[in-house]
């Protein structure tokens, strides 16, 4: 297992607990645009604790959740104690385990910025159905100049592990564009909000593979300076972050044509 797949050990709690959930305006633009009907399986690569998923399964659809870490391939599997249409399988995005052609549609959440592209490609077009979609949606905080964004990014900025290192990563659209390329791709977003006691934003900040655990060193500097954030930016003793769901649907181009 790479070490990427293990950033998120330990924080599955907090995860689960403070993450913003994926907007129900998904599924309408997939119906829409991508024709995704209830018949519709639906592979769910890199599914953390199946946050993604849930969306589908509410639609109706049967999923498939492939997922590397045990901590949150196991939140996954109480997942689907609530939900029959659920599988969960061990497996990676260049590795995943299924059978050749055997899904409709691949999903990827918040995990897209982690994979071997090289690899993953050639893999989802393997397990894929010839005119099926790929459905990337990425659900974060607005990073933009102001006040508040700048502020939280300082903070994760100074107090994180390697968040300068792997903020470059986060940054992904020329990377889609690359994966489709020769293909087709189309991009919606969809604007939100949360809005965070000072509890939550701690506890969705821990979420964060970049923050330093609590026997870090850097964990009570950490804790400070989010103490010190809040106290600046709350009104009515809670902070609104911004967010932005960001879809971006493709399909591969024809064998003949690649």
């Amino acid at each position: 297992m790479s070490d990427h797949t293990e950033r998120f050990s330990g924080r599955v709690a907090d995860y689960e607990r403070y993450r913003s959930r994926y907007p129900a305006q998904v599924i309408d633009v997939l119906v829409e645009r991508c024709g995704l009907t209830l018949e519709h399986l639906v592979a769910d690569i890199g599914a953390g604790t199946g946050m993604l998923a849930e969306l589908f399964l509410q639609h109706g659809n049967a999923v498939v959740a492939v997922e590397p870490n045990d901590e949150m391939r196991a939140a996954c599997e109480r997942l689907a104690a609530a939900w029959p249409g659920l599988t969960v399988k061990e497996g990676t995005a260049e590795q995943t385990g299924l059978e050749n052609a055997s899904v409709d549609f691949i999903t990827v959440g918040r995990a897209f910025h982690w994979f071997d592209l090289e690899r993953t490609r050639p893999e989802f077009q393997r397990i894929l159905k010839p005119g099926g979609w790929v459905v990337l949606v990425n659900n974060s905080r607005v990073r933009d100049d102001s006040p508040i964004s700048q502020d939280y990014e300082a903070v994760l900025r100074e107090h994180g592990i390697d968040y300068a290192a792997n903020r470059e990563r986060y940054e992904i659209a020329p990377k889609v564009d690359a994966f489709f390329v020769s293909g087709e791709l189309f991009r919606r977003e969809i604007s939100g909000e949360q809005r965070l006691t000072l509890e939550e934003l701690v506890g969705l900040t821990q979420s964060y593979s970049v923050t330093p655990s609590p026997d870090h060193p850097k964990y009570e500097g950490m804790q400070k300076a989010l103490q010190e954030f809040f106290a600046q930016r709350q009104k009515d003793e809670v902070v609104t972050i911004r967010t932005l769901c960001r879809i971006a649907c493709g399909r591969f181009a024809p064998a003949s044509t690649r």
